[in-house]
């Protein structure tokens, strides 16, 4: 029996400023998540994809297998990054076996350029194991994801994405996941400090997603960081295509964690 799960149904998330801005990841729905490389897009999507113990399928081009476990790790237990890298390093991860092992059903896929069919196929592997399908499917990056005719012209990228979106949309549907890709910025917003229009969405491919997202950071000068992530469209709730509002999220580089700052700037 094909378990596609309650369309419309949001996710469990750790992100309460985003709830006061009715923004909800639900499932059968298709977001993108656009911001500076080195800004935490990454980090923002492993914490949400941690939270709940959903089941999940996560595509990381970007990061390898060692990068992600000792940070879902870390995330998932508190423990100091850097310790559960030596112990993964040193053969000592075997205390963490047990904890994991509660999160059976999230799976990672590490293809740098894994193409539709790859994930069609994971997809169906996914549903043959748990009898159904995840309820998130993360995507790190769309460009990452090969499509049918590649070329380099300017005009061919942004129809490319527009296309690779219409088919995340479509698979959203199909399963009933939320299917949440992480995408780029135009080259001025592109070092993250800044807050980021929709207009600053690289290939300006606002039409299909029912909510975009896009990150900015604060650097506070000692090593700490604050995540500013704007609502510049949500087709269900409160958005802001400039960028300017925002709610915020303090970056705990020891443990990878993100926690809701009590109040929005």
């Amino acid at each position: 029996m094909l378990v596609k799960g309650a369309a419309g149904e949001p996710l469990p998330s750790p992100y309460k400023g985003l709830a006061r801005h009715e923004v909800e990841f639900r499932r059968g729905e298709f977001s993108l998540v656009a911001a500076g490389p080195g800004t935490g897009k990454s980090l923002f999507a492993l914490n949400l994809a941690l939270y709940g113990n959903i089941p999940v399928l996560y595509y990381s081009a970007d990061s390898n297998a060692a990068t992600q476990l000792t940070r879902a790790t870390a995330i998932l237990t508190g423990d100091n990054v850097r310790d559960v890298k030596r112990k993964l390093l040193g053969d000592e991860f075997g205390e963490y076996t047990a904890y994991l092992a509660k999160r059976w059903w999230l799976r990672f896929n590490y293809e740098a350029r894994p193409t539709l069919k790859a994930i069609e196929t994971d997809l169906r592997a996914y549903f043959e194991v748990f009898g159904m399908f995840p309820h998130l499917i993360v995507v790190d990056n769309i460009t990452n994801v090969a499509g049918e005719s590649p070329n380099d012209s300017a005009e061919s990228f942004t129809f490319g994405l527009e296309a690779m979106c219409e088919y995340m949309s479509e698979m959203a549907r199909f399963t009933g996941a939320h299917v949440l890709a992480l995408h780029h910025v135009i080259g001025e917003y592109s070092d993250g400090l800044q807050p980021i229009p929709l207009s600053g969405v690289k290939g300006k491919i606002g039409r299909v997603p029912n909510v975009i997202l896009t990150i900015h950071k604060e650097i506070d000068g000692m090593d700490g960081r604050i995540l500013h992530v704007s609502p510049v469209k949500n087709r269900e709730g409160f958005e802001d295509s400039s960028g300017q509002t925002f709610s915020s999220y303090a970056f705990n580089n020891t443990n990878m964690q993100l926690t809701d700052v009590s109040s929005d700037l």
